[in-house]
C-alpha cells in the first residue's frame, strides 16, 4: 500500500485537532506538570503475511528513536477520530482521563525504526478480537496511534543462544538476531501456523532457524515449541543465554526447564508471556 504523506503529531501541538487547547510551557508540561503523550500517525499498512499486518507509523526523529525496542503503544477504538489521549507523569507513570475514554494499553515490539526518516513499524497479529488486533485490522493512512514510554528486550549477548517464540514475539526474534554477534551459535524455535506465516530473519551463520508449523491447531493451544525446548540438550559453559517470547502457559512450562534441567540463573534467560489464551494481549507482552 503506497504511503501517505503525514507526520508526527503530539498532543499539544495538534490542540484544534485532538481537542486540547496547547497550554504547554516550553518544556513541553501542562502547567499540572503533567506532559502530552506522543501521537504517531499512519502512513502505510502492508500484509507481512495472511495473519500479520505491519503498520508503518510517521514521527518526529526523536520520538521514534525512543519508540523501542519495546513501545507502550495508547490504541483507540476503531473508528474514533478524537481520542481521549492520557498524559504522563516526570516519574512516567500514565495518568488516564476521568471517564470513558476507550484507550487500551498494549506493548509490542517496534520491527523497525528509522529515526532519520522518521518512520517505526509495528507489525500486528491479527488472530483474536482484542482491541489492537482490531485497530490494527481497520487501520488505514492517517490513523492515529499514542505511545506511553519504551523499554528493552531484556536480552544479552552469549556465546550460545536458545530463542523459543510464536509469531507475536517475532519482531524481537528478528531484533535480537540482527544484533547479535557474527559468531554466535544456537537456535532459533518458532512457532507459526504454516509455512506461509514464516519471514525472513537475518542471523548469524552459527544460530539455526528452525520453523514449527502447528498447522490447524489454534493458537495458544499447540505444545510444539514447548517439546522442541524440551528436546534440545543444554549446551556446555556457562556462556548461554535463552529469550523466550509466547502464549503464557508456553512460556511458564519453558520457563521451568530452562530453570530446572538447563540450571539457567536469572542473568542466563528472559522470559515473557507475550499473550494469553483467551485474553486480549496484556501490557507486559
Amino acid at each position: 500500500m503506497p504511503a501517505a504523506t503525514a507526520g508526527h503529531t503530539s498532543v499539544a501541538a495538534a490542540g484544534a485537532h485532538l481537542g486540547w487547547p496547547d497550554v504547554t510551557s516550553p518544556d513541553g508540561l501542562f502547567p499540572d506538570g503533567l506532559r502530552p503523550v506522543d501521537v504517531l500517525t499512519v502512513v502505510a499498512v502492508t500484509d507481512v503475511t495472511p495473519s500479520v499486518r505491519r503498520v508503518t507509523l510517521s514521527g518526529d526523529a526523536a520520538v521514534v528513536a525512543a519508540a523501542g525496542p519495546t513501545v507502550n503503544l495508547l490504541v483507540p477504538r476503531v473508528g474514533d477520530p478524537d481520542p481521549r489521549w492520557p498524559r504522563i507523569q516526570r516519574d512516567g507513570r500514565i495518568v488516564w482521563p476521568e471517564g470513558s475514554h476507550g484507550i487500551a494499553l498494549r506493548s509490542y515490539t517496534a520491527r523497525r525504526q528509522d529515526p532519520a526518516g522518521g518512520e517505526v513499524d509495528i507489525d500486528f497479529v491479527l488472530h483474536g478480537d482484542g482491541p489492537a488486533a482490531a485497530w490494527a485490522a481497520a487501520a488505514r493512512p492517517g490513523a492515529l496511534l499514542g505511545i506511553a514510554g519504551a523499554a528493552s528486550l531484556a536480552e544479552r549477548p552469549a556465546r550460545w543462544l536458545l530463542l523459543a517464540a510464536d509469531e507475536t514475539a517475532l519482531p524481537a526474534v528478528s531484533r535480537i538476531l540482527a544484533a547479535a554477534p557474527p559468531g554466535t551459535a544456537g537456535v532459533a524455535l518458532l512457532e507459526v501456523a504454516g509455512p506461509a506465516e514464516e519471514q525472513p530473519l537475518t542471523a548469524p551463520p552459527g544460530v539455526e532457524l528452525r520453523w514449527l508449523h502447528r498447522g490447524t491447531t489454534p493458537p495458544g493451544e499447540s505444545t510444539l515449541v514447548v517439546d522442541a525446548v524440551a528436546a534440545l540438550d543444554r549446551p556446555a559453559g556457562d556462556d548461554v543465554f535463552a529469550w523466550v517470547g509466547a502464549e503464557s502457559a508456553a512460556v511458564r512450562a519453558i520457563r521451568a526447564d530452562l530453570r530446572g534441567r538447563w540450571g539457567l540463573g536469572r542473568a542466563q534467560h528472559h522470559a515473557i508471556g507475550y499473550w494469553r489464551r483467551g485474553r486480549a494481549m496484556s501490557p507486559a507482552g
